[in-house]
């Protein structure tokens, strides 16, 4: 796909325990996931500290950090986020394609599995 077109699609994510997750403006997948990781019961500390790395992140990159938080820890997702704010522009982008696969794999076999 054409970069602005890829940049868009990555865009419509929200942030991790942004403004959006605060006021639960979200999808319901997307708050029970980030809940599920206790992204949803942050210290102030904390949400400064994803507030901090979000905006970093969002300047070097131009769109959200987008990381599949079921089965994460506050913890890991953190020590990820830092990780990965150290990677080109090319890399990233690719990283964040992928976690969306697998947030669309790991909600398709939610759905799939309480089907049956």
């Amino acid at each position: 796909a054409p970069a602005a077109e890829r940049l868009a699609f990555l865009n419509g994510h929200p942030e991790l325990a942004g403004a959006a997750a605060r006021a639960r403006q979200m999808t319901a997948d997307s708050v029970a996931e980030q809940g599920s990781a206790g992204l949803d019961a942050l210290t102030v500390a904390d949400f400064d500290r994803f507030d901090r790395l979000n905006a970093a992140y969002r300047e070097k990159f131009g769109f959200p950090f987008i990381i599949a938080v079921r089965g994460r820890s506050r913890e890991a997702i953190l020590e990820v986020f830092e990780q990965r704010l150290a990677r080109d522009a090319d890399t990233e982008a690719e990283a964040a394609l992928s976690e969306i696969a697998t947030i669309t794999r790991m909600r398709l076999d939610r759905i799939v599995g309480s089907a049956g």
